[in-house]
């Protein structure tokens, strides 16, 4: 399978934000941004993986390496589809909108 670009858009909250901050820089890079929120951080990126399942798991593990207690609430759009996820699990799909000028 050829990797595919998918655009994330994720709130990341946990007990200990700043234990997070490292992993979550080193998995975003320089293909997104980051922006602290009460609880946590904000993510968008655009990022190039096999899958949004594949791609949530990897960016989860990562996360949960610096703090445990970690969550995840991801939405992931490729070829017009959106998966959300809270954590490792699915909550459903859909189309994605045309966004109004």
């Amino acid at each position: 399978m050829c990797p595919k670009r998918i655009r994330l858009i994720a709130r990341v909250s946990s007990d200990r934000p700043a234990a997070v901050r490292q992993p979550l820089a080193e998995w975003v890079g320089s293909r997104g941004t980051i922006t602290p929120s009460q609880d946590g951080f904000e993510v968008t990126a655009e990022v190039e993986g096999e899958s949004p399942r594949d791609l949530n798991r990897q960016l989860l593990t990562a996360l949960r390496k610096g703090e445990k207690r970690t969550r995840l609430r991801s939405e992931w759009t490729v070829d017009g589809t959106v998966e959300k996820f809270f954590d490792y699990v699915p909550k459903g799909t859909r189309k994605e909108t045309a966004s109004a000028p």
